[in-house]
């Protein structure tokens, strides 16, 4: 963002804040299919960069919807992906991480028909945890699989690097869900695991007497920012 910025990129909040020229879209969506109209109906040039895997999350949570299932999205409620999906699906949507919110949830509710996507940053594990445990207790279950395969590769990825390495880095955004989720992967190893976001961060102290690091890297982290990271390490 700050790079967008000095080449005279504006971040905003709202399209109060626009009344002309191009309006990009985030990666994680808009908040729900009103803001493009709006957008439109301002004259604005739109580029829609929403994540194609944020636009199939959209599409079927809306087709659930439809289908007359209560929807349950595993992820992060506060997150602005998740807050997208529910606002294009038009409809309540149950999001969260626990499968003991989900089954009081289900308690109240007269609906047996569930179903389950997941937020696209969502760690495989959990997601497929939590589909066993509703198919244990809910008489009808649909399922799409919503998470990117890019993260899931890279979860895959960083699982196997840090069986093998003294300490794992992660490079990423603090606020990143994908990054997040690699670091918790990483301490599931019982090593020393940096989140950080830039190369400034790294201190000498956190590798004593050790020989091999390993470095993984947020879906959306810039490659320049991973190769200053790299080329710190092996400085030192």
């Amino acid at each position: 963002m700050n790079r967008l910025a000095e080449k005279g990129v504006q971040r905003v909040e709202s399209l109060d804040e626009v009344n002309s020229g191009t309006v990009i879209f985030r990666s994680h969506g808009v908040s729900s299919p009103e803001v493009m109209n709006e957008a439109l109906n301002k004259g604005l040039t739109v580029v829609d960069a929403t994540c194609p895997f944020v636009t199939n999350a959209q599409r079927y949570a809306k087709q659930l919807v439809d289908e007359a299932y209560q929807v349950v999205m595993v992820g992060d409620r506060n997150h602005p992906e998740t807050k997208s999906v529910v606002g294009h699906a038009g409809k309540e949507i149950l999001v969260t991480e626990s499968f003991d919110e989900i089954k009081t949830f289900l308690n109240r509710s007269p609906k047996k028909r569930l179903g389950i996507i997941s937020q696209t940053t969502q760690t495989y594990r959990k997601f497929s945890e939590i589909v066993v445990q509703c198919l244990e207790i809910c008489e009808e279950v649909k399922i799409f699989n919503t998470i990117c395969y890019a993260t899931e590769d890279r979860q895959t990825e960083a699982e196997a690097l840090a069986a093998e390495v003294e300490a794992m880095v992660v490079v990423g955004g603090k606020n990143s869900a994908n990054t997040t989720h690699l670091a918790e992967i990483c301490r599931g190893y019982g090593i020393p695991v940096f989140h950080i976001e830039t190369a400034e961060e790294i201190e000498s102290n956190w590798f004593p007497d050790l020989e091999t690091v390993g470095v993984t890297a947020g879906a959306s982290t810039p490659d320049w920012i991973i190769n200053n990271v790299i080329d710190s390490l092996k400085r030192m």
